[in-house]
Order: C-alpha cells, then structure tokens, then sequence
C-alpha cells in the first residue's frame, strides 16, 4: 500500500526520524502505563515503538487514508483504532472509563485544543507526551514573568507537572514546518483538585490574559467586580506576574465577593 500523503487541513507533519519516536515511546513506557491512546498515528512512525511497551495501545485517528494504512501495516492494531475527531470524542470510550496515557505527534492546528481536552477530563489523563511546535511547547512549560507565560502555561502547571524534554528540527518531517518543533511531557500532580470554583478560575485566567499588557484592574474589569475589591494590591499586577497558587488565591476572593455573569 502506497505512503500516506500529509493533508495540510488536518495539519499534518509526519515524523520519519525513527530515533526521535523511539524517545518519544521511552517517555510513556518509563511511567509505565497500563493504557495508552495515541492521537493522529498517521503512518505509524511512533506506533510501532508503542506497540513493543507494555501498555495497551489504542490510537484515535480522523484520516481514513491513514486508518487504511495502519490497518495494512499494523493488523495487531485492527481493532484498536477509532476512525473520529479526537476533539469530539467521549473520554471514556477508549479504555472503558479507566485511566490512559495520552501521546502523539499532535496535529498543529489542533495541539493547544488537545491540552485542553486533556485538562478537562484529568482525572482519566495522568499522562502525557508529545509533540507541539516549539513556541507552543514553551507557552506550555513557561514560567511566570516571560512574554510567553499565559493561559495555556497556567491552567496545565496547575494540573500537571510540565517538562520540556528535547527540540526536533524541521527536517525530520513530511512536509517540513517551516518552524522547529519539541517533545514534552506532563505528569499530573498527586493532588490536582483545586480549593476554588474551577469554572470560575478558568474564566478570570482567560479574561485576565485576553488584554494581557494592561493590569487586572483593566483587563477584568468586564467581570464587574466590587470596587473594594479592585482597590486590593494585587490589581496594580499584570497577569504574566501572578503564579497559578496566585490565580487560585485571586479567584477565591472574587468568589467569596461578588461577580456578576
């Protein structure tokens, strides 16, 4: 059966550096995972290294081309492949409700979308590794004070413990991005329940990034929060200043005030 060729809508780069997806399968089989689901395995390239762990290997894939392929090439995986929208799929589904290892080599119109896939059902998701392109893997993994440090480095670091694992060149993939690309891995934290309203941190995070130069006074004002509230200290600060203990302080007190929706 002839190659998959890559689909730029589906934001495909297919990884043909085999050293590279052996790493990436070392990564999940030092936690040593019980299930493992791989999103977008396209030709296989990281498969086949998954397949020799010890986990149980399922793979969600949207491309029928691909499905085709992997059903050829990897008979063993027949039944383990759902042919969906990784995005639009049930959680549960893969492994029955149990928990599972999330890895791949991330499409990169959808990778932000993934991580946040991942955060809302953390309690079946205690692992993850993959590959972003690089300026998302740093947003992912940045620490407070930077220009990178945002949304996506909050919420994940409160959940999960981020680490940058290694930068892959453009080379290395079919089509080459036109940028370079990197490996992380996030484990989740012992205790990753938060002591504040979940739903409402999520929204003053987001909010308080959306105008990110200005301070939180400004930037959440449209929560229409109480002015003695907004006298407090902490709103002369920009958001890229404030850790995520620090988010879940300030969502507390506005919870424990008064907001309007």
């Amino acid at each position: 059966m002839k190659e998959v060729r890559a689909k730029k809508k589906l934001g495909q780069h297919f990884l043909k550096d085999l050293n590279i997806a052996k790493k990436i399968a070392q990564t999940i089989d030092q936690q040593s995972c019980e299930n493992i689901l791989e999103i977008g395995p396209g030709m296989g390239v990281l498969t086949q290294y998954l397949l020799q762990g010890k986990g149980t290997l399922k793979a969600v894939e949207i491309d029928s081309e691909s499905v085709a392929y992997l059903h050829a090439h990897f008979p063993v995986l027949s039944n383990r492949i759902f042919e969906m929208d990784f995005l639009k799929m049930d959680i549960s589904l893969p492994f029955g409700g149990e928990t599972f290892a999330v890895v791949g080599n991330f499409p990169y119109n959808i990778s932000t979308q993934i991580v946040f896939k991942t955060l809302e059902n953390r309690t079946l998701i205690p692992f993850f590794a993959g590959m972003f392109q690089k300026e998302v893997a740093q947003r992912i993994c940045e620490v407070p004070g930077s220009k990178r440090y945002g949304i996506l480095s909050v919420l994940t670091q409160l959940f999960y413990d981020t680490e940058y694992l290694f930068t892959v060149p453009p080379h290395v993939f079919d089509p080459p991005p036109k940028v370079d690309s990197a490996v992380i891995s996030l484990t989740r934290k012992t205790d990753f329940h938060l002591d504040c309203d979940e739903a409402l941190l999520f929204k003053v995070v987001k909010t308080s990034f959306q105008q990110r130069r200005k301070t939180l006074r400004n930037s959440l004002k449209t929560l229409n929060l109480p002015l003695n509230l907004r006298e407090d200290a902490i709103f002369d600060l920009r958001p890229e200043k404030l850790s995520g203990a620090d988010f879940v302080q300030l969502t507390k007190r506005i919870s424990d005030g008064y907001i309007s929706d």
